[in-house]
């Protein structure tokens, strides 16, 4: 008897999936704390918190701008 790795990837990408706004808010509140214990590092933390949300995004179908992907819903920069 092995593990069944394709049943263990889709039960935690359903908790994922059912838990996604829970762990925005524990990304959020970890982000803070790492900016409370460090200083000048703020727009990298932020940037790994965006691209942990864009991944949470893609991975419960929510492509829509403004839901946290990186990138979407922005202008482009003016030249």
């Amino acid at each position: 008897m092995g593990i069944n790795f394709d049943e263990l990837k889709n039960k935690a990408t359903e908790a994922l999936r059912d838990n996604s706004d829970k762990i925005e808010q524990g990304l959020d509140k970890a982000a803070g704390f790492a900016k409370s214990k460090t200083s000048g590092h703020d727009s990298q933390i932020d940037g790994g918190v965006e691209k942990a949300k864009g991944f949470l995004g893609k991975l419960a179908g929510n492509d829509k701008p403004g839901n946290g992907n990186p990138g979407e819903g922005q202008q482009p920069p003016q030249q």
